[in-house]
């Protein structure tokens, strides 16, 4: 079989984008019968180890598919060669839980940067650049979906490319690696795994919590790392004072070094990263498009790669054009629809607190043109997402009477179909009302 034959066949086995961007750089050097082993080669060592331990089952099963053969593996870098001995020994490393395996597409080039993560950003690119030499630990905190991985993982991917060693890890697996090593009383080799790295990169380490024995562990991996001037970069949901359960020496060496937060993306980042998404994914989306999945959903990186990734398969697989109407039917029942809830001083409250102006102002005698716009709003969301009469409006925003509501309704709509930042304002707004907890 030579190469081409093998990507047309195995293009036909996966998606295009998996296709694309990872199954497409394999090249195929060597197939044996007699040895059962497919050799490929890749350009670079994250690509290898990413297509290993994602697309393995996927590549046998399309050589037993076709040449009804399910031979071992093996993915090298260009121009690299093994001995039988080595080739051994890659063998019986697969069969232990791999440490390191880094998403590719998770590099500080696909993040997105904005004031919600700047300095996370600033951070992390100068840890990868010099590992151990400032902000050791580095300590990242933020609620779920926001991109800590992402950046994990980036100075990961950025740290093996200048060949330094990497270990990545989730807390839960390093807990499960050193239950493994206790049950099979092999914890030196445990040891040398963990403090025998240039990084050691740990995500969601609030989950350490009340693990007595994995904490008391982890302090002297964490020590001799330090120690060692290794650099070490942790994820976690909360600040390491708010993380119940963990001892109070962990604790404190936990903000030994630089500790930053991740918060919710601003409606300008929210689309940008909609954008890159769409774009790294293969994905062409309007601009009425990322505006409504941005208004939409919620601030969560990850419910908007789910989003996309649903888009793509319904047009690929139903075979449908990617339109407005095609994403609002897929995510109409998303959409929390809790208007009935919808209160007047909660628009006001929302309104006041994004336009950053007193509540208070909103039902004032006020004519400036800040205050202005923000009680045209109120007034245009109240009508849109409560059952409210324009009288009923207009007394309870003291005004004279429902005419000035008409007018500020009527107003605030041709701004909307105007001005498209104000659209994405007012969007943004309604969301948040129908979407509130």
């Amino acid at each position: 079989m030579t190469n081409k034959e093998f990507l047309s066949l195995i293009q036909k086995e996966t998606s295009k984008n998996d296709f694309e961007r990872y199954l497409k750089q394999l090249v195929l050097k060597k197939l044996s019968i007699e040895e059962n082993l497919a050799i490929f080669e890749v350009t670079n060592k994250y690509i290898a180890s990413w297509i290993k331990s994602k697309y393995t089952n996927l590549i046998q099963n399309c050589f037993e598919k076709n040449i009804n053969l399910k031979p071992d593996i093996e993915i090298r870098l260009i121009g690299e060669k093994k001995t039988k001995k080595e080739t051994q020994n890659s063998q019986i490393q697969n069969h232990t839980p791999e440490s390191t395996i880094l998403n590719p597409s998770y590099t500080f080039d696909s993040f997105i940067v904005g004031p919600s993560n700047q300095m996370a950003y600033n951070a992390a690119l100068a840890v990868a650049s010099k590992p151990g030499v400032q902000y050791n630990p580095l300590f990242i905190y933020g609620g779920t979906g926001l991109g800590k991985t992402h950046i994990l993982q980036a100075i990961g991917n950025h740290a093996l490319e200048n060949d330094k060693t990497v270990i990545y890890v989730t807390i839960e697996q390093f807990m499960n690696d050193f239950i493994f090593s206790i049950n099979k009383k092999n914890m030196e080799h445990f040891r040398e795994k963990y403090r025998n790295c240039d990084l050691l990169l740990i995500d969601d380490v609030q989950f350490l919590s009340g693990k007595e024995s994995t904490q008391e562990e982890f302090f002297h991996t964490f020590n001799e790392l330090h120690n060692a001037k290794k650099q070490i970069v942790m994820t976690s949901d909360r600040l390491p004072s708010q993380i119940a359960g963990l001892v109070d020496r962990l604790k404190s060496r936990f903000e030994w070094g630089l500790t930053t937060d991740v918060q919710i993306p601003k409606l300008e980042t929210k689309i940008a990263i909609i954008e890159k998404k769409s774009e790294l994914n293969g994905i062409n989306l309007s601009r009425d498009i990322v505006s409504f999945i941005a208004t939409t959903l919620d601030s969560s990186i990850r419910e908007i790669e789910g989003v996309l990734i649903r888009i793509n398969a319904s047009a690929s697989l139903l075979n449908l054009e990617i339109n407005l109407q095609m994403v609002q039917n897929l995510l109409k029942d998303q959409i929390k629809e809790n208007k009935e809830n919808i209160k007047l001083p909660d628009i006001i409250s929302l309104v006041a607190n994004e336009l950053n102006i007193k509540p208070s102002d909103i039902k004032s005698k006020k004519r400036t043109s800040s205050v202005a716009n923000a009680r045209r709003i109120v007034i245009f969301l109240a009508r849109e997402l409560t059952h409210n009469s324009m009288p009923d409006i207009a007394k309870f925003l003291e005004m004279k009477d429902h005419s000035s509501i008409s007018h500020n309704v009527k107003k605030t709509t041709e701004l909307i179909e105007k001005d498209e930042n104000f659209k994405l304002i007012i969007q943004n707004l309604k969301n948040k009302l129908i979407n509130k907890e």
